[in-house]
């Protein structure tokens, strides 16, 4: 298979897909750019606060590409790139574009207000005390799993002795400050924007050009050398003020100047591809199908239990953010929601982007196909690693860039970083949303609760322990979470899907296509939940540690939640359907 020919079938079926899908979608639930949004109705200058389109793409793009479209892919291309890409395009498609923009509509339509009171308003308050508990549960995972990727790629690499490998650090030390001098270029941009009415297009280009200087700046300059452990404090502080502060001064600015990151990023690797194609170096050699079992580890030789077993339910699973996610659901409910301009604003936000994130998936794939031998002897494993390698020298075999790719290689190591500090804080501030609703009434605030309520859903009161959970479990490490949180999260899919399709079906909509999607993903994650739940087990068999017993106390609560609330609602669907029968026998 050649690259060029897996990229262009690909964009082409995911712009098809927004151009006629999408479009059918926002006729079939009413979209309505006549309407006035929560952020105009509700603005309150810290949660609520209308974003220019392009600022608020940036930060819900940002804010849901994290690593996920990079790190799915290339782990799930042990079965072949056939199932990779199928699952990417028509999950994107059907799936993860149908769920996002459903999502985002519903929770405009309901005051800018969490999933958890879609489900109040559709299955009881019963039912979305639960909902809260499960995602702040899979945001606590989210959390640990990406502080933990964040301080993996920040920290130093020590010698025996304990002193400081500095040749071995320097990527990682380039790739922290740079991320930490993007922060303070993030809150200048939204000062300037939002305070003092500066011109968009020409804070844009300074921004661009500030990032470039950083850049500059971080490759020749990176003074920090600290430990894993170390950065997950740092960045346990740095979330904790993120989370509380208002959104025009960090949240928006600087997943707006991020997304250009990511565009940046996938315009290299759409030049590497076309040019590596064009100069007769696009052959991939990733077989098209492997076999229904992971074998690939196993047969080279890596390390015991890295197998991904069956292609169902893993594939499924560990292709995420490409196809679809649950997590984007907390965002567009959580933040976007209360930030949109406008409900024509709505389809290219979430559907758009969920499949521009398609189509960075189906970039990835073609990075490890490129690289196949390396990675299936296991010279080159680490999905970051993978993805700026393979586009890295796919970009060298083009003649005027072929002294380029160790430079490209640390920009898109850099890029991903970045990707996944937006996607950190902004699941703190979600987590902080879901603790603090969890505790009050149906459109109560803070400021309005009593006695012990209100210390609790004090927003900085409900950060720290959410700040706290998270960090505490990711020092046990990304390895450990990531089982556990992949499937959770894709859970969180299947909840999403089937509330949007019960709150549709309460308002008179066409909920049809979220039927299929939600009974998949039931089945597929359910399934995963129990074969986890059964490793976690056989693991304390072996060897009991506190942390262990932990994840399986909390794949059990997960798996029961999921149950609970996926009866309930498939209840409140047969009810609606059998309703809408005698209404129409009636009529």
């Amino acid at each position: 298979m050649n690259a060029i020919v897996l990229f262009l079938v690909g964009a082409a079926a995911l712009i098809i897909g927004y151009v006629t899908y999408g479009k059918w979608l926002a006729g079939q639930w009413g979209v309505d750019p006549g309407k006035t949004t929560p952020s105009h109705t509700m603005e309150d200058g810290l949660d609520y606060c209308p974003a220019k389109a392009p600022v608020l793409m940036g930060h819900h793009f940002s804010s849901i590409a994290g690593a996920g479209p990079i790190n799915g892919p290339i782990q799930a291309a042990v079965f072949g790139w056939v199932p990779v890409f199928l699952w990417v395009v028509i999950g994107g498609i059907f799936f993860g574009a149908v769920h996002d923009f459903g999502a985002l509509f519903a929770s405009i339509r309901n005051k800018g207000q969490s999933l958890g009171e879609v489900v109040a308003d559709t299955m009881g308050s019963g039912a979305k005390k639960l909902f809260l508990v499960f995602a702040y549960l899979t945001l606590i995972l989210v959390v640990a799993a990406f502080a933990s990727i964040v301080a993996n790629t920040f920290m130093a690499t020590y010698n025996a002795d304990g002193s400081v490998n500095y040749a071995a650090s320097s990527a990682n030390a380039s790739t922290a400050i740079i991320s930490l001098l993007f922060i303070a270029i993030a809150i200048v941009f939204g000062f300037l924007v939002y305070r003092r009415n500066a011109s968009l297009g020409v804070s844009t280009i300074i921004g661009i050009v500030a990032i470039v200087a950083i850049m500059a700046i971080g490759l020749n300059w990176h003074p920090l050398y600290l430990s894993n452990q170390a950065w997950m404090i740092i960045l346990g502080i740095y979330i904790l003020v993120a989370s509380v502060t208002p959104v025009w001064i960090l949240l928006q600015p600087r997943d707006y100047l991020s997304s250009f990151l990511l565009y940046f990023m996938m315009a290299v690797a759409a030049v590497g591809i076309i040019g590596a194609a064009l100069t007769g170096h696009g052959t991939l050699d990733i077989p098209a199908f492997t076999g229904f079992k992971d074998t690939l580890y196993a047969d080279n030789g890596f390390t015991a239990g890295t197998s991904l077993g069956y292609m169902f339910p893993a594939l499924f699973v560990t292709i995420a953010c490409g196809a679809i996610s649950g997590f984007h659901s907390l965002v567009a409910s959580g933040t976007t929601a209360k930030q949109i301009n406008s409900e024509k604003d709505a389809r290219p936000i979430a559907y758009g982007a969920m499949l521009i994130e398609s189509g960075l998936a189906v970039i990835s794939l073609c990075a490890v196909g490129y690289i196949w031998n390396s990675f299936k002897t296991g010279q080159t494993i680490t999905p970051t690693v993978v993805f700026a390698t393979g586009i890295s020298k796919m970009c060298a075999t083009i003649p005027f860039l072929a002294g380029a790719e160790t430079v490209i290689y640390a920009m898109l190591i850099l890029a991903v970083s970045v990707f996944c500090l937006t996607s950190l804080d902004t699941a703190t501030r979600l987590a902080r949303y879901m603790f603090q609703e969890f505790w009050l009434e149906p459109g109560q605030t803070w400021h309005e609760a009593k006695g012990w309520r209100k210390t609790l859903t004090n927003p900085l009161v409900a950060t720290v322990i959410t700040v706290i959970a998270g960090i505490a479990m990711g020092m046990t490490g990304y390895a450990k979470i990531w089982p556990l949180f992949g499937a959770a999260n894709q859970l969180l899919a299947a909840l999403g899907l089937l509330t949007v399709a019960t709150w549709l079906g309460k308002m008179g909509k066409n909920n049809k296509m979220f039927l299929f999607p939600m009974a998949f993903m039931l089945v597929v994650t359910l399934t995963s939940l129990v074969l986890t739940l059964k490793g976690k087990i056989a693991e304390l068999s072996v060897v009991a540690s506190g942390w262990g017993i932990a994840l399986t106390v909390l794949a059990v609560l997960l798996i029961i939640l999921a149950v609970v609330l996926a009866v309930t609602g498939i209840r409140t669907l047969i009810a609606q359907h059998g309703e809408k029968q005698k209404e129409e026998q009636t009529a």
